[in-house]
């Protein structure tokens, strides 16, 4: 008589919740940019604009329209993603501790190419503070852009941020540190494409 096996079911890298908040997110930013690049377009902060077949919108009006629906998927989401990983222990858990030494050797070895990626669970500390400046980016961006928005209702942010032009400029810089860090994570996701599976099945 054959004795029965049995498959060891692999283990969960991304829980269903992270991957939820991942990919709703990466929606909301998408919106966000693209809008707010023709929102910037109508009152430029610099001498160049960004090409009107990259922005969403049409219009300012319909411009403004889709960044403010895009402002609540990202400011929800970007709340209980931030709570549920402070109150499960996962901030502490995956980002903690940091430090100084692994991070040059992490870096050095990224340069080299050498960066291991063998365990999808485990972050690297290049990897922790590249997760860690989104968080604080994001925060950024939405309490910046509630002084671009709301300015007199908000005016402690306001004051903190400098004044409603200044929180211009800051709004500017965290969305291009936003962009510039998407761009990074989609050159590491075309390198190890394991990545991409993990976030779409969890494993």
């Amino acid at each position: 008589m054959d004795t029965p096996t049995f498959q060891i079911k692999p283990a969960t890298i991304h829980p269903l919740w992270l991957r939820i908040c991942h990919w709703l997110n990466a929606f909301a930013i998408l919106i966000m940019v693209t809008s707010g690049w023709r929102i910037y377009n109508a009152s430029p902060l610099f001498n160049f604009s960004f090409p009107n077949e990259l922005t969403l919108g049409g219009w300012l009006g319909g411009a403004l329209q889709w960044h403010f629906a895009g402002m609540w998927l990202f400011g929800i989401n970007g709340v209980l993603y931030l709570l549920i990983n402070i109150f499960s222990g996962r901030l502490k858990r995956k980002f903690w501790p940091l430090s100084p030494r692994e991070l040059i050797n992490n870096f050095i070895a990224a340069l080299r190419g050498k960066l291991a990626h063998n365990d999808l669970s485990h972050y690297n500390t290049v990897q922790k503070l590249a997760y860690l400046f989104v968080m604080i980016d994001g925060i950024i961006l939405v309490c910046s852009g509630l002084v671009v928005w709301k300015s007199v209702q908000f005016p402690l942010l306001r004051e903190l941020f400098g004044g409603y032009d200044m929180a211009r400029f800051i709004h500017f810089y965290a969305m291009s540190g936003m962009v510039g860090f998407v761009v990074v994570h989609l050159i590491m996701v075309a390198l190890v494409p394991r990545t991409l599976l993990a976030m779409l099945r969890g494993r």
